[in-house]
């Protein structure tokens, strides 16, 4: 059993010059989305016939919803391997989560041609029986919903803290009735994306011939699966070292050194089986090419990683966490986006680089989650402990 977590807001003000550059970024990024939506998607995309899906899938979807799975890591850690004191780390995990998988359905919205039929996929979803982009919409949609259920008692804290009554009243209600759902809702928020994240993967098996074969294996659903496990972690060594910086408060170093441990462990595993499966279908030796130096960047980068961490002097020093962890999650997005676009070959007469308003609308996408992170951490008690008195807030 783990101990009672006293979760705190951090308080201060919103509006910082921060808070206000990004706004700007966001605003820049939602106008021109209402522009796409005018327009149409071919007025600000270098989509076409060759390359359907770019910067928004890739980068925004494939690698936003793996950022966004901290939460399903620190649920395999905490509740799977009885690890409680990591607790702490569990809600800042889950709201990453939120957003990541929030502004992912965003993106989805703004790429689709015809966004506006996407109300059918849940409710005709025996049409799509076949396709794995099914079970990657309807998990996504499930996750969400179930995401917000896990960081609702926030919400419900706060409520229940404040001074008026029938709020305070309604928060006691909401977290008893939380606490009876508590189990089957973490069992669905860690089999969700074991299920949609494994078919990401299997959705670049289908294009077949046209994948390289450094990337074109059976087992590529399973490496996204432990991919976003590496992800995962190292967004919420990132995230809880970067958010005591700026807001003052208490570093869990500590804890991440003990987190580290198993983020180390399951890198060092998935770039010996990359390595491994490569060189048993025979194809290491296409590492010499150009494409496959984008191979050894992405196994280089967390291997590199990896290796930091298994070193207990630098494990447990909090700039080095945090080199690994950017190691770490800049490596397991690139096997991403390698898988996406630049394993994929449609034909010489294809190619495709993102225009500059695809790349300031992702610019805005990230803006507007950290902008809901910096919100949300001030008001409701999401982060946990106390502030450090020595340190100023940002």
């Amino acid at each position: 059993m783990s101990e009672h977590v006293l979760h705190t807001p951090v308080g201060g003000k919103i509006m910082t010059r921060p808070f206000k550059i990004l706004l700007g970024i966001a605003m820049l990024g939602a106008v021109i989305t209402l522009y796409r939506f005018a327009m149409g998607i071919g007025s600000v995309a270098n989509l076409n016939n060759g390359y359907p899906w770019g910067i928004w899938i890739a980068i925004d979807v494939v690698v936003g919803t793996a950022i966004g799975c901290g939460g399903f890591a620190m649920g395999l850690l905490v509740y799977i391997m009885n690890k409680g004191k990591y607790h702490p780390l569990v809600r800042p995990a889950v709201l990453t989560s939120l957003l990541g998988y929030g502004l992912a359905a965003v993106a989805v919205i703004i790429d689709l041609g015809r966004f506006w039929g996407l109300w059918k996929v849940p409710l005709f979803f025996w049409r799509w029986s076949h396709s794995p982009q099914l079970e990657v919409a309807l998990c996504v949609m499930t996750y969400c919903a179930v995401l917000a259920v896990e960081l609702s008692p926030a919400l419900f804290e706060k409520w229940r803290d404040g001074k008026n009554r029938g709020l305070a009243e309604a928060g006691k209600k909401g977290l008893g009735i939380l606490s009876k759902i508590l189990v089957p809702l973490l069992a669905l928020g860690l089999l969700l994306p074991t299920m949609h994240q494994s078919s990401l993967g299997t959705m670049m098996l289908l294009p077949g011939p046209r994948m390289n074969p450094l990337w074109f294996t059976p087992w590529l659903p399973f490496l996204f699966l432990v991919n976003c496990i590496i992800i995962g972690y190292a967004v919420v060594v990132l995230e809880s070292t970067f958010s005591a910086v700026a807001f003052g408060r208490k570093r869990e170093t500590a804890m991440i050194a003990e987190v580290s441990k198993v983020l180390a462990g399951v890198a060092l595993f998935w770039s010996a089986f990359r390595i491994a499966e490569v060189a048993w279908r025979g194809q290491l030796a296409r590492i010499l090419s150009v494409r496959g130096l984008f191979f050894a960047l992405e196994v280089g980068l967390i291997l590199a990683g990896a290796l930091i961490l298994l070193s207990k002097e630098r494990r447990d020093r909090s700039s080095w966490q945090v080199r690994a962890a950017i190691l770490l999650l800049v490596g397991g997005a690139l096997h991403r986006i390698n898988t996406y676009l630049i394993a994929f070959s449609p034909g010489r007469h294809y190619a495709y680089f993102p225009a500059v308003p695809e790349l300031l609308m992702t610019f805005g996408i990230i803006a507007t989650e950290l902008l809901i992170y910096i919100y949300a951490v001030k008001t409701f008690p999401i982060l946990g402990g106390a502030a450090a008195p020595a340190t100023t807030r940002g």
